[in-house]
This record gives C-alpha cells, sequence and structure tokens, in this order.
C-alpha cells in the first residue's frame, strides 16, 4: 500500500468528504492540518504546483489533487491500483 498524505484544514467539508472515502478503503493516511501547522501550508503548495485550496492529497509521491479528483479515481475505478502502488 503506498502511503498516502493529505493536507487540511477542520473545517473544509472537501477534506472530511475525501478522508471519508479513505476510511471507506481502510486507507490509512498521514493528515496535515494547515490551519494548525500554517508552515505546512507553503510545503502543500510546493508540492501541489501552487495549488493553495484544500484538500491537496497525495498518494506515495503522485500529487491527486483534491476531493474532486480523488472521487474522479474512484469512479474510474483508477485509486485502487494508484493505492497498491
Amino acid at each position: 500500500m503506498q502511503p498516502v498524505t493529505i493536507y487540511t484544514s477542520p473545517l473544509c467539508g472537501f477534506c472530511h468528504a475525501a478522508k471519508r472515502l479513505l476510511k471507506s478503503k481502510d486507507v490509512a493516511f498521514d493528515e496535515i492540518d494547515v490551519m494548525m501547522k500554517p508552515a505546512k501550508k507553503q510545503e502543500m503548495m510546493s508540492r501541489a504546483n501552487g495549488r493553495h485550496t484544500v484538500p491537496q492529497i497525495f498518494i506515495g509521491e503522485i500529487h491527486v489533487g483534491g476531493c474532486d479528483d480523488l472521487f474522479d479515481l474512484e469512479r474510474g475505478g483508477k485509486l485502487d491500483p494508484l493505492l497498491a502502488g
């Protein structure tokens, strides 16, 4: 299983939806709250090619994107193979 990192904010509904999807698939993830750790927002933006909204999701070193991107992968049957590596 590839490591998953998700940059979030506690007030973000899209963050909660993305985490619910990952949890429903029993995927462990490292959550980085950019509201509690503002310095991590710069890290996120650098890794996400300038994207500044949350969530930003990474599977291994692959930048998946945001919540909609994650759900698009799931609908297309591409999420599980990506998670498996």
